[in-house]
């Protein structure tokens, strides 16, 4: 594969924190730049003790990470940049992508995008008050995919490390599919350096995408991570063969992930739903994704959810 392809983890809240990038990286490797899952102040400045344990480096000492924020007010940026700084990372992600409308409502995530007095309010602040690194992540815009390309040649102004974009707008959630079309013309329209990013689920997908797009090198995966943990990987090597032991080192993947999650959540309940949300993705690697979801949602107890586990299994590994 292209020397310079370079693979990268979009952040999806509630799944890539530490305990998974850890995880995904020691058993299948392939990701060169982890990004952190969004840090939202809401208006308080405080960090969440969460936030922080996900960025402490003795919790990614052997991962590359860049740390991500979500907002529309400039103090609450450059809040959010003194508190990296403090731990060394030199570059900050701003989150223009997010499509759930509890997020847009309050133009923020893809809501904010068509809003280019107030991005460039903010990057003006950014860049003269700190010395960060500014790297964007956008959809095309919220209603229409025509949004991004009024507020691309604004961005030109700025020395922004790169727009990584998902194509769809905000209001598809992730349905429907990509705009490559809309990708390319936003692509035409900046002198940045673009990521692609959207529905790079499979070899095949990844080969797709690459060939409408030669000139970029860069692609985010994010739902694909966790549907087909062996993705990146295989698309590394250019390979749409598994390895042998395929099911055996997702079983210990899925080993490690859980031990740490019960460790950390207290009760039942939050491990259960935890692990189920994870299940939702990891169900799409399976013979038959409806049956073994099935066992996973009749699980009301940790004994009930490690039995299933050893069924799920018990059964691949058989082949």
């Amino acid at each position: 594969m292209d020397s310079k392809l370079t693979l990268l983890s979009s952040p999806l809240q509630g799944f890539t924190d530490f305990r998974f990038r850890n995880a995904f990286h020691h058993y299948f490797g392939g990701i060169h730049t982890f990004y952190s899952p969004y840090i939202r102040l809401n208006g308080k400045m405080v960090i969440k003790g969460a936030y922080e344990r996900d960025l402490l480096l003795e919790n990614n000492d052997t991962l590359n990470v860049i740390p991500q924020v979500m907002t529309n007010d400039a103090d609450e940026f450059l809040f959010v940049v003194k508190f990296i700084q403090q731990f060394g990372y030199k570059e900050l992600n701003w989150n223009l992508g997010c499509p759930y409308p509890m997020v847009t409502k309050q133009g923020m995530g893809s809501g904010l995008v068509k809003n280019t007095e107030q991005i460039r309010h903010i990057l003006d602040r950014v860049h003269n008050e700190t010395d960060i690194v500014v790297s964007m992540k956008m959809r095309l815009g919220y209603d229409t995919p025509t949004e991004i390309l009024d507020t691309l040649p604004m961005l030109d102004t700025f020395p922004l490390k790169n727009i990584a974009i998902h194509a769809r707008i905000g209001k598809q959630l992730y349905k429907g599919g990509v705009d490559w079309d809309g990708f390319q013309k936003a692509l035409d329209k900046t002198k940045h350096t673009l990521y692609y990013n959207g529905d790079i689920t499979s070899v095949e997908a990844f080969r797709a995408v690459k060939e409408r797009f030669p000139t970029i090198n860069h692609f985010m995966i994010g739902r694909g991570l966790i549907s087909d943990p062996f993705l990146p990987q295989m698309i590394q090597n250019n390979t749409t063969e598994y390895p042998e032991n395929r099911w055996q080192v997702f079983k210990e993947f899925h080993d490690r992930i859980y031990q740490e999650y019960d460790e950390y959540l207290s009760g039942p309940t939050p491990i259960k739903m935890k692990m189920r949300g994870f299940w939702e993705f990891f169900v799409a690697s399976f013979d038959n994704p409806q049956k073994t979801f099935k066992k996973i949602k009749k699980a009301n107890n940790t004994v009930q959810y490690q039995q299933a586990t050893r069924e799920i299994f018990r059964e691949v590994l058989r082949g």
